[in-house]
């Protein structure tokens, strides 16, 4: 027999949750010190979900957050004229970003229930917020004398509830027979007496039905990091430009260089992949953009081999290395320490006006340097 399903009624905060991240940055509960747990209620893994999407959303907004008060980003409403009707996204940016005249880092995460700031839920619940968010990687441009631009490409549109349907009463209903009209009704009312019974049965907590409303040019992950770059980075003032790209956001950057060729390979450095999924075959990239990734990107991908192995690759575009994790959620984090090295190391060359090597020996970094 089916379980009674308790409401879909959650906390709106980490407190509400019994949850704190400690000094480790790590989710554990406040009473017991115990991580998360998914399974909170046996045989019910709808309502855990719920839960779990619930904890989500408020991990998300914890993020911003520290994006605002721990990295002193600002959060910048796009599109730039939007109207005070019209549905909004937003990017977060550091104070230099447009106005830093040497170097510029762009964050782009990947695909899902991400937003700016997170590489992974999974990874800032079940291990800890170093490893799931983008906040090391900005920390450290910021030290290193970065401007910061951090991109929100999932967020593509606001949800509201459907409106619903008004039903018509038919010109001829009046002249209907009173006896007729009753007889009918009388089987109506049955048929839906039935009906909710079973939709009780199998959906005992009918969720509202919702519509999506696009945000203007921001309604897909390719069209958010065009945006960004149209209106933010091609008018920001630094002289080298660098991409940080996860999964899709990879694809979503081999996009922006199709429809931008000419003015990426004016501004860009260097660009760091991690296990993206871009294909230049299907995306169609011409044969300068695939020279060009393949002299100033790299892809750290998840294998089991050492961090900055040498990795084959099957498509002729960017070198392909180790990540050094064969989870594809912590490639990103895994990586961060080449990903730097590999900029400083693009930044001198370029400033010696040479490309950048990408050798598994240049790559390599020793044990001890970790």
């Amino acid at each position: 027999m089916k379980k009674d399903e308790p409401p879909f009624d959650f906390p709106d905060t980490l407190e509400g949750f019994e949850y704190a991240f400690n000094e480790k940055g790590q989710l554990r509960h406040i009473k017991t010190g115990e991580p998360f747990v998914f399974n909170y209620r046996e045989d019910l893994h709808r309502w855990n979900q719920k839960r779990y999407e619930a904890l989500g959303e408020i991990i998300t907004k914890y993020v911003y957050e520290l994006l605002e008060k721990d990295c002193h980003l600002q959060k910048i409403s796009i599109p730039v004229d939007a109207t005070e009707s019209e549905p909004k996204s937003f990017i977060f940016m550091s104070e230099d970003a447009l106005t830093n005249p040497q170097k510029l880092m762009v964050l782009i995460h990947g695909s899902g229930v991400v937003r700016a700031g997170q590489w992974a839920r999974r990874l800032i619940i079940n291990e800890d917020l170093d490893s799931g968010t983008q906040i090391p990687f900005i920390k450290r441009a910021v030290d290193e004398g970065y401007g910061v631009i951090v991109l929100n490409p999932n967020e593509n549109y606001i949800e509201v509830e459907k409106p619903k349907m008004r039903k018509q009463l038919s010109a001829d209903g009046t002249d209907e027979p009173a006896e007729k009209r009753e007889r009918r009704e009388k089987v109506s009312k049955e048929t839906k007496k039935r009906r909710d019974f079973f939709e009780k049965y199998r959906n005992p907590q009918k969720e509202k039905e919702m519509m999506q409303l696009f945000i203007r040019e921001n309604g897909s992950p390719e069209e958010h990091a065009v945006y960004v770059w149209d209106h933010f980075i091609a008018k920001s003032a630094a002289e080298s430009v660098f991409f940080v790209a996860h999964s899709y956001g990879g694809l979503a950057f081999v996009e922006l260089m199709i429809q931008r060729e000419a003015d990426v390979k004016s501004k860009v450095t260097a660009v760091a992949l991690t296990d993206s999924v871009h294909n230049v075959w299907h995306q169609e990239a011409g044969k300068t953009i695939r020279e060009w990734m393949r002299e100033n990107c790299c892809n750290w991908v998840s294998s089991s081999e050492p961090l900055d192995t040498s990795v084959e690759s099957m498509l002729p575009d960017c070198p392909r290395v180790s990540a050094g994790t064969d989870r594809h959620e912590l490639t990103s984090w895994k990586s961060f320490p080449s990903i730097f090295k590999f900029f400083a190391e693009a930044s001198q060359a370029k400033s010696s006006s040479q490309k950048p090597t990408l050798t598994r020996r240049s790559h390599r970094i020793k044990h001890e340097e970790l």
